[in-house]
């Protein structure tokens, strides 16, 4: 019988290729560099969203326990994707709340495409993807909420990322 039909892969640093990523203070980052070889969260979120601004510190802490606090850092990177209603709301948001993860540009209309290839129909939405752009989950944010750093484990295993991870 023939294989179901299912949107073709595309890796996750190809995914950004040719667009601008800022890290949180606004400097452009490299997307290839950034992304290759890690597990990748998609953070769909904005800074007028009770729920968002709720779970952006708990993601922050996570976000830092794996990265800063890890030796070697996990293979593991947060693309931040705004709903905010401007520029300068995101960059707010960004400034209050997140760590330091990339980010879209807020003027670039590729944020409508990659809402509609992860089927993200309200925010906060955290979707964890491995770098050849399989999800592995839709609920990244439940599964922190929950499992804390066991979570990103999982993750890995799934991502066939292979690292010495402690916990």
């Amino acid at each position: 019988p023939a294989a179901p039909c299912r949107p073709a892969l595309i890796p996750m640093a190809d995914v950004f290729a040719g667009r601008v990523l800022l890290n949180r203070d606004g400097e452009p980052v490299d997307p290839d560099a950034a992304l290759r070889n890690k597990v990748v969260g998609l953070y769909f979120s904005a800074g007028w969203c009770p729920p968002c601004r709720d779970f952006t510190p708990i993601l922050c802490d996570f976000y830092t326990e794996l990265l800063e606090e890890q030796d070697p850092p996990a293979r593991f990177e947060l693309v931040f994707i705004s709903s905010d209603r401007s520029a300068e709301d995101m960059v707010q948001y960004m400034h209050a709340l997140h760590g330091e993860w990339l980010a879209l540009a807020w003027s670039d209309p590729y944020k409508h495409e990659l809402k509609k290839k992860y089927n993200i129909t309200a925010v906060p939405k955290l979707v964890i993807v491995k770098e050849n752009g399989e999800v592995i989950t839709d609920k990244g944010r439940k599964q922190i909420r929950e499992q804390g750093l066991s979570c990103f484990r999982n993750w890995l295993e799934v991502a066939e990322i292979f690292q010495n991870f402690p916990g």
